[in-house]
């Protein structure tokens, strides 16, 4: 994990660890991305010799785990929550209601009938 945290962070945006770490893994993905869609079209490509998919599928399996879509979770950006989180908005229940009320979220407002 530390050979992909940068080497100087903000932590002024950050509330703990854990959306430190959904940073960094969202920041891993992104730049690994491409690489893993190639291993993985060269290892179902039948037409390929068994060699070089083989290989293909070990350079995958030794990949890091922090490039795997399945590691991200959707975290709140203001508390770190990883449950009832908006996806849109990336903001948990709570603090949502309390910016919308506020107004700080533009073309939310508050239902009524």
């Amino acid at each position: 994990m530390a050979q992909f945290r940068a080497k100087k962070l903000d932590l002024s945006c950050f509330v703990n660890a854990r959306v430190i770490r959904d940073h960094t893994k969202r920041k891993v993905f992104e730049q690994y991305e491409t690489q893993r869609q190639a291993l993985r079209y060269i290892i179902r490509n039948t037409t390929l010799p068994p060699r070089a998919r083989a290989q293909a599928q070990l350079q995958l399996s030794q990949m890091h785990a922090y490039t795997r879509s399945t590691q991200i979770n959707n975290r709140c950006i203001e508390g770190g929550k990883s449950r009832g989180v908006f996806r849109h908005f990336r903001m948990a229940r709570y603090p949502f209601r309390m910016n919308a009320l506020e107004g700080n979220i533009p073309g939310v407002k508050k239902a009524s009938w």
